[in-house]
């Protein structure tokens, strides 16, 4: 064994294995907030964003772990710096919408204060924006309900197949049961 490699001291740390929509894989570093960041990606995404290419994804050790500069560049995003962005920036290009998304373990709704924020960094951007908090269980989103932003989504991991719209008339309406 070489000396550096030696004096590295690299270990086999444990990651979790994320697949992109377009079959790309990343790995991220263990934790409950990657946890959610892949069911973001592997369980919302293909549920409520067919379609969707994801633009940046920001792993705890590795906040600039994904970016496709050139979409974000061609959308006009503002100038990225980690402290500013989401956990998951995604686009749909058949529909024109790009997802900011925040993945909450222990901080970092969509607040009406962190709405305000985004909204000022994508003023140019041309596409539609969706404003999405994502959680792990029911119980982590009871801990944050009161600081959600109206007009924005939220979504639950443990029950994928559901949204909860914080802009009430834009879906009022009768479901059929």
């Amino acid at each position: 064994m070489k000396l550096g490699d030696e004096l590295s001291r690299h270990r086999a740390i444990k990651k979790v294995a994320v697949t992109l929509p377009d079959g790309e894989h990343l790995n991220f570093s263990p934790g409950q907030h990657n946890l959610l960041l892949k069911q973001v990606i592997e369980e919302f995404l293909p549920r409520f964003g067919q379609g969707c290419q994801v633009l940046y994804v920001g792993d705890t050790a590795d906040k600039f772990l994904f970016m496709n500069r050139p979409i974000l560049n061609a959308l006009h995003f503002f100038e990225l710096s980690h402290e500013e962005l989401p956990d998951i920036i995604a686009f749909d290009p058949s529909r024109n919408w790009l997802f900011l998304i925040e993945a909450v373990h222990s901080s970092g709704t969509v607040s009406e204060i962190r709405m305000l924020e985004l909204k000022r960094l994508t003023q140019s951007c041309p596409s539609e924006i969706i404003f999405v908090t994502a959680f792990l269980s029911k119980r982590d989103f009871r801990k944050w309900a009161a600081e959600i932003a109206w007009e924005t989504e939220v979504w639950i991991a443990d029950n994928p197949d559901h949204l909860i719209h914080f802009n009430g008339d834009k879906f009022l309406g009768p479901h059929k049961i």
